[in-house]
C-alpha cells in the first residue's frame, strides 16, 4: 500500500494536522492575502470618494491618512485569516499574545526606536555632518500626502498613525508570517535542526524585507543592505523571546523619529513636519544622503548598539539567552499537555517555549 504522503491527496493534504501541505498553503495564503489587500483597497476608495473636493486641507489630511491605513488594515485582515484558515495558526504562533511580558516588550521596542535614531542625529551631529535649521517645521515636499496648512500637531499624529499601520503589517508579514513558515518548514527537514531552519528563515525574512524596499525613492544596494541587516536584528528579537512586540514597537517609532522628530528621510521618504529641522552635509556613503540614515554606513552604529540593547533586554527579562522553538512549532504541532489546554486563546503556555531549550549564553 503505497505511504499516505506518496498519494494525491498526501501530497495536497496533511491528515494530522488538517490543513494543506506547506507549497499549497503558501498559494492559498496569497490569494487570501491579496483578497484582503483588495478590500482593504477598495474601502479606502469609497472614503476618499465620500469626501467633498472643498474640503479643508486638515479634512483632506485625515481622510488620506485614513484611507492608506485602510489598505493596510486589509493587508493585515488577509494575513491574520490565512493564518487562521489556511495554516491554522493562533495569535501566538505569529508572535501575538496578550501577556504581559508582550507589552513589556513592546514598550522596549518603543523605547529603543527612539534611542537609535537619537543615537544616529547625535553621531552625525557631532562630525558636522549636519546643522540644526528651525523647530517644529513644515515641508512641502513630504511624500505623505498631508499638504501645507494642516496644524503641526494633527501632522505629526496623522504621520504616527501612519506608521503604526506600517509597523504592525510589515512586522506581521515579514517576522510574523514569513519567518515563521520558513523556520516551520525548515525545521526536521532533511535534519535539519533548530539553529539551521532560524538561520535560514532568518536570511530569507530578511533579504524578503530588504528587497521590499527595492522601490523606495532615492534606494542604493547599501540601503538594502542595511535594511536586510536590520531586519536580522527584528528577526532576532522574535527568535529570543517568541514574540514580535520589541519588533513592531521598534520599527514604528525608529520610522517616526528618523523621519518627523530628528528630520531626516526615512527609507527615501519625507513626512510633512518635523520637531527638528536639518540641513545635512558629508559622504553619502556614511549618512544615507536623500535616501536617509537606513541608506549610510553611520546605521551600522545604530544597528549594533540595538543588537546590544536585545541582548541586554532579554538576559533581563529572561534570565538567558534561549532560542525559542515555538517560533518554529506551531501549536497545532505541540503535545496537548494540560497547560497548553488550559492557556487562554492567543496566549502560550507559561513554559511552551523554554521546555528543552538550553541557554545559548
Amino acid at each position: 500500500m503505497a505511504r499516505p504522503e506518496r498519494t494525491l491527496r498526501g501530497l495536497l493534504w496533511n491528515d494530522d494536522e488538517r490543513r494543506p501541505r506547506a507549497p499549497w498553503r503558501l498559494g492559498l495564503a496569497l490569494v487570501v492575502l491579496v483578497v484582503g489587500g483588495v478590500a482593504g483597497v477598495m474601502g479606502a476608495s469609497g472614503l476618499v470618494a465620500l469626501f467633498p473636493e472643498t474640503a479643508g486641507p486638515a479634512l483632506v489630511a485625515v481622510a488620506t491618512v485614513v484611507a492608506r491605513l485602510l489598505q493596510l488594515a486589509g493587508f493585515v485582515g488577509g494575513l491574520l485569516a490565512a493564518a487562521w484558515l489556511v495554516d491554522r495558526r493562533r495569535l501566538v504562533d505569529l508572535g501575538l499574545g496578550r501577556s504581559r511580558a508582550w507589552w513589556a516588550d513592546l514598550t522596549f521596542g518603543l523605547a529603543l526606536g527612539v534611542a537609535l535614531p537619537a543615537l544616529v542625529f547625535a553621531v552625525e551631529l557631532a562630525a558636522g555632518f549636519l546643522r540644526v535649521t528651525g523647530t517644529l517645521v513644515a515641508r512641502s515636499e513630504a511624500s505623505l500626502g498631508i499638504a501645507p496648512g494642516v496644524p503641526l500637531a494633527l501632522a505629526l499624529a496623522l504621520t504616527l498613525a501612519y506608521f503604526v499601520g506600517v509597523g504592525v503589517f510589515e512586522e506581521l508579514l515579514f517576522r510574523g508570517y514569513v519567518l515563521t513558515n520558513v523556520a516551520e518548514g525548515l525545521f526536521g527537514w532533511r535534519g535539519i535542526g533548530r539553529g539551521g531552519a532560524f538561520a535560514g528563515a532568518t536570511v530569507v525574512s530578511s533579504l524578503a524585507f530588504g528587497v521590499g524596499h527595492g522601490l523606495n525613492p532615492n534606494v542604493t544596494a547599501l540601503a538594502l543592505a542595511n535594511i536586510a541587516l536590520f531586519g536580522v536584528l527584528f528577526a532576532a528579537t522574535y527568535l529570543l523571546t517568541g514574540r514580535i512586540a520589541i519588533a513592531i514597537g521598534l520599527h514604528v517609532t525608529w520610522n517616526f523619529s528618523i523621519a518627523s522628530v530628528f528630520g531626516f528621510p526615512v527609507s527615501g521618504f519625507t513626512t510633512p513636519v518635523t520637531v527638528v529641522a536639518v540641513e545635512q552635509s558629508g559622504p553619502r556613503a556614511l549618512t544615507g544622503g536623500a535616501f536617509g540614515p537606513e541608506g549610510g554606513l553611520l546605521a551600522l552604529v545604530a544597528l549594533v548598539v540595538g543588537f546590544g540593547a536585545l541582548v541586554g533586554w532579554v538576559r533581563w527579562r529572561e534570565g538567558a539567552l534561549r532560542w525559542r522553538t515555538a517560533v518554529a512549532r506551531p501549536t497545532l504541532r505541540q503535545s496537548a499537555t494540560a497547560d497548553e489546554r488550559d492557556a487562554p486563546d492567543g496566549e502560550a503556555p507559561a513554559d511552551a517555549d523554554r521546555a528543552d531549550e538550553p541557554s545559548i549564553e
